[in-house]
């Protein structure tokens, strides 16, 4: 960019005020010599979720704008720090070419469309479409909201926003981080959710001989850092490019050898077995940032982050490596995002609902 149309303010404090609204986006304006922006992405914390009104009309004052646009979620984030234990506010101001724009007919295929819902706005109707999307649910810490999600300063009583960023190209890209115990093997034999037979063998049997040894002698292994990888297209090289979604186990079955996942399977379709694992997180995100910015074909000129909220601060020991590494890489880069309750984006040529993941996009601003 001749001069830079973005930046991000970030307000937090002990009490949830709207003016955490108003100085956030003051201080993004601020950061980037606006007097007043194109749109407002503005994220809030759970604090806000029974009645975000007033921060929403705070940061449209402040802004000179009634585009604002954001929801949400159990904790926020931009490229000065993240915040998961207090009321605060992010915000992201456009200005220049760039700008937040209604989907339409004649932008697909052209924009990816940045979404937002609540859980009970998420639809597969919504979800599918051929458009790259990228976003969150809306979250709390509990799981019990409210959540809320807003458009054009008001909230959206559907439970889903969608809007396109002009005046820009973008590169989006996931990461799964998790690190592969088996190759993909043929699913042989399932039943609805239970899969009894990979290639020749029972399902429980490739599991266990594919668990760490440490793993395996523990007393009870830990289903819930283990889940199964369904993958798409040449499974050779699925797992290094990212082709796969995940499958959570919800119960391992001694008597017939079978294991319970969370969504069912069908008979040839290719499945790995895998484990959450920090190391492995944290290498899987090196080469998304590295494939995302080779994609995108430029230096980013700002960037969305959306990890679950399983995957931030929770899980890298009150480090957000994610969000380090980002900063590591593009040390001036204004970023933003929320911990969200699932994670939005492309997955072999639909949109797909990530869990336990961080989805990412950089964009590069056209020539005016």
């Amino acid at each position: 960019m001749s001069r830079q149309l973005v930046a991000t303010g970030l307000s937090r404090g002990g009490r949830t005020s709207s003016d955490h609204a108003s100085h956030a986006v003051n201080k993004a304006l601020e950061r980037v010599g606006l007097s007043h922006a194109n749109g407002v992405l503005l994220f809030l914390t759970p604090d806000f979720a029974s009645n975000p009104e007033p921060a929403l009309r705070a940061a449209a004052r402040a802004a000179g704008c009634t585009q604002v646009i954001g929801c949400t979620g159990a904790g926020v984030l931009t490229d000065q720090e993240w915040v998961l234990d207090s009321p605060a506010a992010a915000a992201m101001v456009f200005g220049g070419t760039i700008r937040l724009g209604l989907p339409c007919a004649g932008t697909a295929g052209t924009h990816s469309i940045l979404s937002l819902c609540t859980p009970s706005g998420l639809t597969a109707d919504w979800l599918d479409t051929p458009t790259p999307r990228i976003g969150a649910v809306s979250a709390d810490l509990e799981g019990e909201g409210p959540f809320k999600v807003w458009h054009g300063s008001r909230i959206a009583e559907g439970g889903f926003v969608e809007a396109v960023i002009e005046g820009v190209d973008t590169a989006i890209n996931v990461s799964q981080g998790v690190r592969a115990l088996t190759s993909p093997i043929e699913v042989a034999e399932v039943h609805g959710y239970d899969v009894l037979r990979l290639g020749n063998y029972p399902a429980l049997n490739v599991l266990v001989k594919a668990l760490p040894a440490g793993v395996r002698q523990m007393e009870r292994i830990p289903l819930h850092l283990i889940m199964g990888g369904v993958t798409f297209g040449d499974p050779s090289t699925a797992i290094r490019d990212g082709r796969y979604r995940l499958n959570h186990i919800v119960s391992a079955n001694v008597n017939d050898k079978s294991i319970t996942l969370s969504h069912p399977l069908n008979r040839g379709e290719r499945l790995f077995w895998a484990m959450r694992d920090a190391l492995a997180a944290e290498r899987d995100m090196r080469t998304s940032i590295a494939n995302t910015v080779e994609a995108l074909g430029n230096e980013p000129d700002f960037a969305f982050l959306f990890p679950c909220m399983g995957r931030g601060p929770n899980f890298f020991g009150n480090r957000d490596r994610d969000l380090e590494l980002l900063r590591e890489r593009f040390p001036s880069l204004p970023i933003i995002g929320i911990y969200g309750n699932g994670e939005i984006g492309p997955l072999h040529e639909t949109n797909h609902l990530y869990q336990y993941s961080v989805v990412m996009g950089l964009f590069h601003a056209r020539p005016a």
